[in-house]
C-alpha cells in the first residue's frame, strides 16, 4: 500500500501530456491536444487532452479521466499500479512493505501474470550473466551476434539452463505459485510432473506498451531438427500475439519524432538494427500481421517499411496480408535486401551510415513494387498478365482514399501497358462487390434476372421485393437528383431529387424505408433540399461516409444498363433520361404501392389478434390512413384495393 503523502506528490509531478504521448501521437489544437483514441478505433480524432485541466476525453468512445485513470484503462492495471509506473516515470521513492507468498496469491490472475514473468525475466538474465553455462552457450551466441552488452541489457536478453526443471523448481522455492507459472506458459505440467518450456534457450522477453514483460521467446541452439527452433509462451490474461509486435516499447518514441516504423520479421533483426542506430523498428515475431498489430502500429505513425531478406517466395507468401496494411490507410513501402541476406546479416556488415544510405536509395512504394516483382513471371502470356492486373487493382481496391487509389491506378496504368480506364472498370466491379457484401445489397434488378434465368415480373409484381424498389429509388436520387423532371397536366417543373423526397416525405413514417444505409441517403437529401442544396452525383462520390461513397460508386462510375425492370410488356425503351418523366413517378407509385398493400396485411392481422382496446384504435386510424392512400394509388394503377 502506497501512504497518502506520497500518492499526493505522485500526482502533482504527472504532466499528463508527457504521460499520454509515450501511448498515443498528439497534436496540438489551441491550447488542447488531439489524437486517434487508443480505446476504440477511428478514423477521425476525438482523443482530446487538456493539460490546463490535467483530463483526457474521447467525444466518440465517451472514455475519459487523468494520467492515473489513462494508465490503468490503456494497461489494464489497477490503481496502485498505474501510481507505480508513474512514481518510476518521475523518479519518486514508492514505500511499501515487501510482498510475501501470501500476499501474491492473494493477487488476482491478471496482477499474478505480471509478477511471475517479470521475475522470469530477472531469473533468465541472471542465468545468462552468472551461471557457468549461461556464459558458455548464451552469451556465447550474443557475442557471435556481435551484440553489445549495452543490448544485451537493453532487451533484458537471458538464458534457460538445459534442465528439465531448475526454473520451476527455483520459482516454486521462492514463492510463486504454480497455477501462474503454468497459465503464463514458462511451465507445462502432466500430472505431478512438471518442466520447464524454455529448458536450453537463449530467451528474448516481450514486452507490452508500457515495457513490462508480458511473454518470451526462446529459441534452442542445438542442430537436432527434431526439436523447434523457436518456442513462443502461449495465449494468456496478459498475452495476445495478435496484438504487440515485438519492440514497440523501445521503439514508439522514435516512431513518433521520426514519424515512421520499420517492420521486420524477427526478434534479432530489432535487436541489429537498435545496435545499427535505427530504433524505429519492430517484428511481428514471425507470424502473419493482424488488423490488431497493424492498428497498435497506426497510434505511432502512418507511415510503415516493411524490410524483407532475397527471398521471393516467402515475399509472395505474405503479399495478400500486407493489403491489410494498405485498407488501413497506411502508407506502405518495402524495402529488399540483397539476396542472403536479412536485416540482423546486412546490419552487421556495414556501418550504421551505410545502412541508413542503403535503406534511403532502395525502399520502394509497395504497390509499385509488387508490379516490378510479379511482372517477370508473365512474360508474353496474356491470362498471366490480367491475372497480374487483377491481383495489383485487389491492392489498390482497398486503400480508403480515392486520391491516392487514383494515383496508383495512373502509375499502373503506364507501368502496365494498360488503359487506365480498364483498370478504374475493374476497381469499380471489386469496390460495388464490396459494399453489397458488407450492407446485405442485392445486386441491380437486372443482374438478379440474369442469375436466376427467369424472367423478371411486371413492375406492380408481388413478387418483387421492397429491397429492389428502395435502391432503385436511391438509384434515381443519386443518379438524377439534379435533373429536371416535368410532373403532372400544369408542367411544372421539379427536380428528380424534389419529386422524390416531396412524394415519399407526405407519408414520411409509414413509407420509410427499411434499408438504413437508403434510409440515411433520403433523409440527408431531404434536409439538402429544403435549405437549397444542389444534389450531383459528385456529391455522394465524395461523400464523408465512406459507405455512400462506394454505393455511389456502384451506382454512376459503372456504365449502367437500362433496368428490367422497366420493360414493359414487349415495350423496350433505350435510355432511361429519356424517360425520366415517366420513370421516376412509376418507381415512386410502384414502391407506395407494394409498400402500403404489405403495410395493410400486417395491420390487418394485428386486429385479428389484439385484446388491448388502445391498440384496436391505433391499428384502426393506421388501417384509416393506409386504405386512403391504397385508393389514391389505385386510380392512378388501376390495381386492385384490399377490402
Amino acid at each position: 500500500m502506497i501512504d497518502q503523502a506520497t500518492v499526493g506528490k505522485i500526482i502533482e509531478s504527472t504532466e499528463i501530456i508527457s504521460v499520454i504521448q509515450e501511448f498515443v501521437p498528439l497534436k496540438k489544437r489551441g491550447v488542447n491536444y488531439l489524437g486517434l483514441c487508443p480505446f476504440h478505433n477511428e478514423k477521425t480524432p476525438s482523443f482530446t487532452v487538456s493539460p490546463a485541466k490535467g483530463i483526457f476525453k474521447c467525444f466518440g468512445c465517451g472514455k475519459g479521466g487523468n494520467a492515473v485513470t489513462f494508465v490503468m484503462e490503456h494497461e489494464h492495471i489497477t490503481y496502485w499500479e498505474a501510481l507505480k509506473f508513474l512514481a518510476h516515470k518521475y523518479h519518486i521513492t514508492v514505500e511499501e512493505k515487501e510482498e510475501t507468498p501470501e500476499d501474491i496469491a492473494l493477487k488476482n490472475e491478471r496482477e499474478s501474470l505480471f509478477i511471475v514473468t517479470a521475475w522470469a525475466q530477472k531469473y533468465f538474465s541472471e542465468t545468462l550473466h552468472a551461471s557457468k553455462e549461461g556464459n558458455a552457450i548464451g552469451m556465447a551466441y550474443f557475442r557471435e551476434r556481435g551484440f553489445r552488452e549495452d543490448i544485451i541489457e537493453k532487451f533484458q536478453l537471458g538464458y534457460c539452463t538445459d534442465s528439465r526443471d531448475e526454473f520451476t523448481l527455483t520459482a516454486l522455492k521462492n514463492g510463486y505459485l504454480i497455477e501462474y507459472l503454468v497459465k503464463s506458459g514458462l511451465t507445462i505440467q502432466k500430472e505431478d510432473k512438471v518442466f520447464d518450456r524454455f529448458s536450453g534457450r537463449i530467451m528474448f522477453p516481450i514486452h507490452g506498451i508500457s515495457g513490462r514483460t508480458i511473454a518470451f521467446g526462446g529459441r534452442t541452439l542445438r542442430t537436432d531438427k527434431t526439436v523447434a527452433k523457436y518456442v513462443n509462451s502461449p495465449e494468456s490474461e496478459i498475452y495476445h500475439k495478435s496484438r504487440i509486435v515485438y519492440g514497440i516499447s523501445h521503439a514508439k518514441n522514435t516512431i513518433i519524432r521520426q514519424d515512421k516504423c520499420f517492420l521486420v520479421e524477427g526478434y534479432t533483426d530489432v535487436i541489429s538494427l537498435h545496435q545499427a542506430g535505427i530504433e524505429n523498428v519492430v517484428a511481428s515475431s514471425g507470424t502473419s500481421l493482424t488488423v490488431d498489430q497493424i492498428r497498435l502500429i497506426k497510434r505511432f505513425t502512418n507511415n510503415i517499411t516493411i524490410m524483407y531478406d532475397g527471398d521471393e517466395a516467402g515475399i509472395k507468401a505474405s503479399l495478400r496480408g500486407i493489403d491489410l496494411v494498405l485498407e488501413e490507410g497506411i502508407n506502405v513501402k518495402v524495402l529488399l535486401f540483397p539476396d542472403g541476406e536479412d536485416p540482423d546479416s546486412f546490419s552487421r556488415k556495414v556501418s550504421s551510415s551505410e545502412l541508413l544510405e542503403f535503406i534511403s536509395k532502395n525502399e520502394t512504394d509497395f504497390i509499385l513494387f509488387k508490379t516490378k516483382l510479379l511482372i517477370g513471371e508473365t512474360k508474353s502470356d496474356p491470362l498471366k498478365k490480367a491475372g497480374l492486373i487483377n491481383d495489383i487493382v485487389q491492392s489498390v481496391a482497398v486503400i480508403p482514399d480515392k486520391i491516392t487509389r487514383a494515383v496508383y491506378l495512373k502509375e499502373c496504368s503506364t507501368r502496365l501497358n494498360v488503359e487506365e480506364q480498364a483498370l478504374y472498370s475493374q476497381m469499380n466491379r471489386i469496390l460495388r462487390k464490396k459494399t453489397r457484401d458488407k450492407h446485405n445489397i442485392p445486386e441491380t434488378p437486372a443482374d438478379l434476372v440474369q442469375k436466376s434465368g427467369t424472367n423478371y415480373q411486371y413492375l406492380f409484381s408481388d413478387k418483387e421485393s421492397n429491397e429492389v424498389h428502395e435502391r432503385e429509388i436511391i438509384r434515381l436520387l443519386i443518379r438524377y437528383g439534379n435533373s429536371p423532371l416535368i410532373t403532372g397536366e400544369d408542367k411544372h417543373e421539379l427536380s428528380v431529387g424534389e419529386f422524390i423526397i416531396s412524394e415519399l416525405h407526405k407519408e414520411e413514417e409509414i413509407l420509410e424505408f427499411r434499408n438504413p444505409l437508403y434510409r440515411k441517403i433520403f433523409e440527408e437529401a431531404g434536409d439538402l433540399l429544403r435549405v437549397g442544396y444542389i444534389l450531383n452525383d459528385a456529391h455522394y462520390i465524395n461523400h464523408y461516409d465512406e459507405n455512400i461513397g462506394q454505393l455511389a460508386v456502384d451506382f454512376i462510375a459503372a456504365n449502367y444498363p437500362l433496368s428490367q425492370i422497366w420493360r414493359k410488356r414487349d415495350i423496350f425503351v433505350e435510355t432511361e433520361e429519356a424517360r425520366l418523366n415517366d420513370l421516376v413517378p412509376e418507381c415512386i407509385m410502384a414502391y407506395k404501392n407494394r409498400k402500403v398493400n404489405e403495410l395493410m396485411k400486417e395491420n390487418a392481422e394485428k386486429l385479428k389478434t389484439t385484446t388491448s382496446d388502445q391498440e384496436m384504435n391505433d391499428l384502426l386510424r393506421k388501417y384509416s390512413v393506409l386504405k386512403k392512400i391504397n385508393m389514391e394509388l389505385s386510380k392512378v394503377l388501376g390495381e386492385r384495393t384490399i377490402s
